[in-house]
């Protein structure tokens, strides 16, 4: 300091040396300024700042929980998803078995009826041809009865001896057909 104060003795105008009076009194300034600043001025600074460095990391930890919160939900939901899909191939399987199921009963089904129609026509076939034999062989017996006593000359109207002479002819001609096949 003593080439200061030489320096400022040497030269009393020199403007980059403010003189010493000036000095000390802008030093005491400084430090009643600086004192008020760090009593009155400081600790609500302090206060502010760290409300907002609370008020920050309360919105990080919110976030995080939130963020948390968020991707438990989404697991649920995919687990969910996951369910609801498992449920639906489930269902859908369910529903083709079931559609096969009612498929067969219904073919089982139709195939009974088709066998009841061809049973009941057969049996109607059966019933028309022996309807059909009789009333034929009545009407050849008829004719043979005739044509026989046109032959013979006499009328054989006696119905046994026409039933016994009708079944023995028929008989005959069924032998001969079955000879022949």
């Amino acid at each position: 300091m003593s080439l200061l104060v030489q320096l400022a003795a040497e030269d009393p105008e020199n403007p980059l040396f403010p003189p010493i009076p000036e000095l000390v009194i802008g030093l005491i300034a400084f430090v009643i300024v600086f004192g008020f600043l760090a009593k009155k001025l400081l600790p609500n600074i302090n206060k502010v700042l760290e409300e907002r460095r609370e008020a920050i990391e309360g919105g990080i930890e919110k976030a995080e929980a939130a963020q948390t919160e968020a991707k438990s939900v989404l697991e649920q939901y995919k687990a969910q998803l996951a369910e609801a899909r498992h449920e639906a191939a489930r269902l859908r399987q369910e529903a083709q078995e079931q559609g096969a199921a009612l498929i067969a009963e219904m073919r089982a089904e139709g195939q009974r009826q088709r066998e009841e129609i061809i049973a009941a026509g057969h049996a109607q076939i059966e019933a028309d041809r022996k309807a059909a034999a009789s009333a034929l062989r009545q009407d050849v017996g008829k004719l043979a009865t005739e044509l026989a006593g046109k032959l013979v000359g006499e009328s054989l109207e006696d119905h046994a001896r026409q039933s016994r002479v009708i079944d023995r002819f028929l008989d005959e001609l069924e032998e001969k057909a079955e000879a022949t096949r």
